[in-house]
């Protein structure tokens, strides 16, 4: 197993896990840039967008639930929804079209939406459901608006979780083919999420695509709809009262981490050898021995920095989704 050379460790942003994303926003001017957000109607992304409008981008909102989305974010300005499944290739095929034919330039790009624990679920060619959602679409996304990512330079940021912990990429069963267990699936997509900014770095950053993987920590948001109530209690999600424990954030500091990584001019410093990193808490995260089993501090595995693993992860989802833009 290879290990990036992107340093891994905390740079002090001068913000921290307390921070909120209208605070990593104070201060910067994004008028004339465009971000897309997607899932940004609802949990952390809701916030993310909320965030972004106001430091003055044009936010675009890819919405599964376009009506939904657009209902969420009435009070927002400067905020446009399409209609976007990330599960279906097709659905992402078109989406990117009406994006491209806009004639639209992409400044920031947020892989903000995703499912979590989902029963045992099938899309496309048989593909399970978490991998697909959270990272094929994703990926197909991003490389099918290669024309639109802005020439001057863009960001990329890819939400990954400490979920990561779970496991590596399963290369002999991806798609879980027999014994699906939806917390190992889950763990792969997020340890996929963060292989797939780090070689969209490699690959990006000679043309100026920046990419970054984020942590935004633990919190309680609609991402968890699919997990029995009483199941949050057993992995300590709530505490006696109903409350979420010590250590969890709002949407809003949960957020934060994608601003910082979108916008933060530290992460343009040493010749942006920070390219590809994993963030957390407003900041670089810190690498964590691959035992480690304490998800609520989080932190990096090495299956998730692995650039040889990133780089067959590449890929192999180019063989899948039918899409290579970066090559």
């Amino acid at each position: 197993m290879g290990t990036s050379s992107t340093p891994q460790h905390r740079i002090g942003s001068g913000f921290g896990a307390h921070s909120t994303a209208a605070e990593v926003a104070a201060g910067v001017d994004l008028t004339g840039r465009t971000a897309l957000v997607t899932g940004g109607y609802s949990g952390l992304g809701l916030e993310t967008t909320r965030a972004l409008a106001g430091a003055g981008a044009r936010v675009i909102v890819p919405a599964r639930r376009p009506e939904t989305a657009r209902a969420a974010l009435h009070d927002i300005p400067g905020t446009d929804v399409a209609a976007l499944d990330l599960s279906d290739l097709e659905s992402v095929r078109a989406f990117a079209g009406g994006v491209l034919d806009s004639g639209r330039t992409l400044d920031l790009l947020i892989a903000n939406a995703g499912v979590m624990a989902t029963p045992e679920q099938r899309v496309g060619r048989g593909r399970e459901f978490q991998f697909a959602t959270n990272h094929l679409g994703h990926f197909a996304l991003v490389n099918q608006l290669r024309p639109a990512l802005a020439p001057s330079g863009a960001r990329v940021v890819s939400l990954t979780s400490s979920g990561h912990f779970l496991t590596g990429i399963r290369w002999d069963d991806i798609d879980f083919r027999t014994g699906y267990d939806r917390w190992l699936a889950y763990g792969q997509a997020k340890t996929a999420n963060a292989l797939f900014a780090l070689h969209l770095d490699r690959l990006g950053a000679a043309s100026g695509v920046r990419a970054y993987a984020v942590h935004p920590g633990s919190i309680l948001t609609p991402l968890q709809r699919h997990i029995p109530r009483e199941e949050w209690a057993g992995r300590g999600w709530l505490t006696e009262t109903g409350a979420p424990p010590a250590g969890f954030k709002t949407p809003e500091q949960g957020a934060a981490t994608s601003v910082w990584a979108a916008t933060s001019p530290l992460l343009d410093a040493d010749g942006g050898a920070y390219g590809g990193a994993y963030c957390q808490d407003c900041d670089l995260a810190e690498s964590v021995p691959d035992d480690a089993d304490d998800m609520l501090v989080g932190g990096v595995k090495s299956w998730a920095r692995d650039p040889e693993a990133a780089a067959r992860l590449w890929a192999l989802s180019a063989e899948l989704t039918g899409v290579d833009a970066f090559a």
